[in-house]
This record gives structure tokens, C-alpha cells and sequence, in this order.
């Protein structure tokens, strides 16, 4: 791999930068293909509006032991890294400059599989986490919009996650926004999304 080029993705207040064709096609091809095998998907439990609801896609908390995470009042205990995360893990941390122990999956099995508006800022990724996220598969836009509601001019702004693409999130990125991946009758191929973090 030659050297990494960022290009920063221009949020107010934010440390968003992405690589677009981080893996080659034939690679990142590869790995999904592995991934979606090998990973044990879960739907996983969530509390919307009070009550407890299946999550609107699949996902497997994995990480090194003693991981575990808590979301939305559930605490996940991480599953074993399989043979095809832990090599990539090394590499995104060389990409990101960071150590990461832990790495959230989901799976999009189609258009109609989404996630809400949220930010990662669950106090055991710390004030100002660096989050990476690798895209595989279907091609899915990813919006952000600030957290304050009084915030001028509040609006989303918008990308567009390609097949092997790397996007990192740091610095006040989550405190000051949410983010989210909306449904579309567009898309009908699955994409696996792969959230690298490290949980203190």
C-alpha cells in the first residue's frame, strides 16, 4: 500500500476525512464475500420511545476480551475477532494513527435496512473518540446534522459511502453531530459496515 491520502470533508467543527478507494474492488469484493459468512449476525434488541424494538438490520459487537459495550441500556459482550478482522484491524490503525480494540458490524441487507439519527458518544468511547468506518458493498448515502436544534441554518449534509471506502471520525465530531443512514427503495444488494473503536 502506498501512502495514505485523506481528503477532509469540510463539517463545521468536525474531524471528518474519508478515502474513497481505500481497498481496491477485487479486495474489498473478497472481504465482503468472507464477512458475510463468517461474522455470527445478530438482530440485536434496542429501546426506541420507550419500548424495546428488533434493530432494523444485523450486527455482531466484536473485540478483544473484555470489550464489552453498552447501547441503548444492553450491554454487548464482544465476540472473537475472525481471521479476516484481525490482519484489517492492524492496517486501519496504520491508516488512522490509533489503536483500536473493538469493531461494531452491521449488516444492510437491502434498502430497507437503515439506522436512525444518533451520535457514538457512549462514555466508554471516551469525549472525543476517532471512529473508523469501512463501507463494503452496496454504495449508501450517509447524512449528518448538528445536535443542537437551535443550530442556524440546521440542515444535513450529505455522502455517499462507496464499496471499500474508509471514513474517519474524531475530535468533536460526535459531540456536535448525529449521523445517520436513511432507507431507500434504490438499493437491493447488501452492504456490510464496519465501525473500528476503542472502548476504555
Amino acid at each position: 500500500m502506498g501512502e495514505v491520502v485523506w481528503q477532509v470533508l469540510p463539517l463545521p467543527g468536525a474531524e471528518l476525512a474519508i478515502i474513497e478507494d481505500w481497498l481496491a474492488p477485487t479486495e474489498a469484493d473478497r472481504l465482503l464475500t468472507d464477512l458475510l459468512s463468517s461474522i455470527p449476525w445478530e438482530i440485536h434488541r434496542i429501546r426506541m420511545f420507550g419500548r424495546e424494538v428488533a434493530s432494523p438490520r444485523l450486527s455482531c459487537w466484536i473485540g478483544d476480551p473484555g470489550a464489552s459495550y453498552v447501547y441503548s441500556r444492553t450491554r454487548f459482550e464482544p465476540h472473537p475477532w475472525p481471521g479476516a478482522l484481525g490482519a484489517l484491524r492492524a492496517r486501519v490503525e496504520q491508516a488512522c494513527g490509533v489503536r483500536f480494540n473493538s469493531v461494531l458490524a452491521n449488516l444492510y441487507r437491502d434498502g430497507s435496512d437503515a439506522m436512525g439519527w444518533h451520535s457514538d458518544d457512549e462514555p466508554e468511547l471516551g469525549a472525543r473518540p476517532v471512529i473508523a468506518s469501512l463501507s463494503l458493498g452496496a454504495e449508501r448515502r450517509f447524512v449528518f446534522r448538528p445536535r443542537r436544534r437551535d443550530e442556524p441554518g440546521r440542515r444535513a449534509s450529505e455522502l455517499r459511502l462507496a464499496h471499500g471506502s474508509l471514513l474517519r471520525m474524531a475530535g468533536d465530531t460526535q459531540q456536535l453531530y448525529q449521523h445517520a443512514l436513511p432507507r431507500t427503495t434504490r438499493v437491493t444488494m447488501p452492504r456490510i459496515n464496519l465501525t473500528f473503536r476503542h472502548i476504555s
